[in-house]
């Protein structure tokens, strides 16, 4: 884990590899850079010209642009690196937190393999943006390199977190080059804060939490299949619970099917790997409110009968991403000392074909007691999910949010950044929105047609599970709905789109696993635990 550090020290005569400051877009089109707060020590070394040499070297201070320029006479540190912020800054003369965060982690992102770098943004002042800087660094300095050689082509198994699955498992690494193994940047150290201040130390400590866990599901995703199945990831969440004093439960595939789980244990049958229900909670002696958390858990997924076709099976790793936010929302939770009870749920299971695997036209009975008609083995998530929803309800939490890597549909219509947004209320799908977009995970709040129902409609059962192709996504959170209780304040989050990055790194999201939602369920759940929500 990235170490960091607040320091008052000038970013000119701070020891470090690099200086990291900020430059913005000129007005009015303006070509020149401008220069934001927080580097005036270090134009001050360049004489004043700072500006002028970045605009030399091509930089137009453009949102996530990165400017290299070596340093000048006097700084301590061998390396200046400019980081683009857009738009110049508002009337208050400050810059959006995401902004900041996403600045940070292009930084960090471009750092790799230093040792120590003094980010020197405008920071000074503002808690929020120093929180946003703080959690944007630390969430690009990630890399996942579990698989790769050691120098001498020998493969580390098992993910970071705790999946050891088979060390076997991972080979041989086809490549141990040096530069392909560069670690992330080992210290940020945070220029303008305050580090006795009491609001700037709780900045970092939540900060530090926040990467971690992040990093918690990013790794979970990352890990190759064949290494985590529901039986590891289980034993993960079983291992956080008793470092981080989470009540733990889980239900084993002879568990499941006694309790008449017919949704998790129909998709897992066609799997030699065995599904599970987990249960993780975090509870405090003051909470007033109970929240829970269920996250869709298929370790890999490869369409069942309904085989998906050519192209579509590699990154299907990705579709526990749910589970893995769940996951690492609760012992969030736990390590922040919410005062709120945060239950989490990780639906587990394997979708495999063979000749144990559900067909099409067969009729699952669900936890719920729900018969429903199974057309499409592919639309699994939402039988899984329908299953914790049930039992989750049981305990009569206050409210339920659900997260799943569900639709390719919500993909078509959002596009791969953003998350959509559905429920049964609309106050509580507001605010799940606004506080998405406060932690800076894009989100859009989604309708559910009642007319879309009706394309559910079947013959021989209460309902199939796939409706009608047109709206898709929104039929499928119609589905959900019929497993939530009456009165219970809903919501679901399909992030098919923003879970897995298969396109190149950007601010602080790495390639691969992104751990979207994980910041979204924790702000929901402080928002909670300081009654800002109803």
């Amino acid at each position: 884990m990235t170490a960091l550090t607040l320091s008052t020290s000038s970013a000119a005569t701070l020891r470090a590899d690099a200086v990291v400051v900020g430059v913005a877009q000129g007005a009015d089109g303006a070509t020149s850079p401008l220069l934001a707060a927080g580097a005036e020590a270090v134009n001050e070394s360049f004489g004043g010209r700072l500006a002028a040499v970045l605009e030399t070297l091509g930089a137009t201070g453009r949102e996530g642009e990165v400017t290299k320029v070596p340093s000048a006479d006097g700084m301590k540190a061998p390396l200046v690196l400019a980081v683009g912020l857009g738009q110049g800054p508002d009337k208050d003369e400050t810059y959006g937190t995401e902004t900041l965060r996403r600045a940070a982690g292009a930084a960090a992102r471009a750092l790799t393999g230093s040792k120590k770098a003094a980010f020197a943004l405008p920071v000074e002042g503002d808690v929020e943006a120093l929180a946003a800087v703080c959690e944007g660094a630390l969430l690009g300095a990630y890399a996942f390199d579990t698989y790769r050689g050691d120098g001498d082509g020998d493969a580390k198994g098992g993910a970071k977190g705790g999946a050891k699955g088979s060390a076997k498992a991972a080979g041989k690494a086809k490549n141990g080059k040096a530069d392909e193994r560069r670690r992330p940047l080992a210290e940020v150290a945070v220029l303008g804060a305050k580090p006795r201040d009491k609001a700037h130390k709780a900045v970092v400590a939540r900060a530090e939490v926040l990467a971690t866990e992040v990093a918690r599901a990013r790794d979970l995703i990352n890990t190759p299949p064949n290494d985590l199945h529901p039986v590891e990831f289980a034993d993960q969440a079983r291992a956080a619970a008793k470092e981080h004093g989470l009540k733990f439960e889980v239900l084993d595939e002879k568990a499941l099917a006694k309790g008449g789980y017919g949704g998790i244990v129909g998709v897992g049958q066609g799997s030699q790997n065995p599904p599970r229900l987990v249960r993780l909670a975090h509870t405090h002696p003051k909470a007033e409110k109970t929240i829970a958390l269920i996250g869709k858990g298929i370790t890999y997924d490869s369409g069942g009968i309904s085989l998906k076709p050519a192209g579509h099976n590699e990154t299907m790793k990705c579709d526990m991403s749910g589970a893995a936010a769940v996951f690492a929302a609760v012992v969030s939770a736990a390590r922040l000392g919410l005062r709120v009870n945060v239950t989490g749920w990780l639906a587990l299971a394997e979708n495999m074909p063979s000749g144990s695997a559900i067909r099409p036209g067969d009729v699952l009975t669900m936890y719920s007691g729900k018969t429903v008609e199974v057309l499409n083995t592919d639309a699994e998530g939402r039988l899984v999910m329908a299953d914790a929803l049930t039992r989750a309800g049981e305990e009569s939490p206050d409210a339920i949010v659900d997260v799943a890597t569900l639709t390719g549909a919500m993909v078509l219509a959002l596009g791969d950044r953003t998350f959509g947004v559905l429920g049964n209320d609309d106050a509580f799908r507001t605010e799940v929105h606004e506080t998405a977009e406060e932690v800076g995970e894009q989100s859009w709040p989604m309708p559910m047609p009642t007319e879309l129902r009706k394309g559910m409609e079947s013959p021989v059962a209460d309902m199939t599970n796939v409706g009608a192709r047109p709206g898709g996504g929104l039929s499928a959170g119609l589905f959900l709905q019929e497993f939530v209780p009456e009165g219970t304040p809903w919501v679901h989050l399909d992030i098919a789109g923003p879970a897995f990055n298969e396109s190149g790194p950007f601010g602080y999201t790495p390639k691969g696993g992104t751990g979207v939602a994980v910041r979204t369920l924790v702000r929901l759940a402080e928002r909670t635990a300081d009654g800002e929500l109803g």
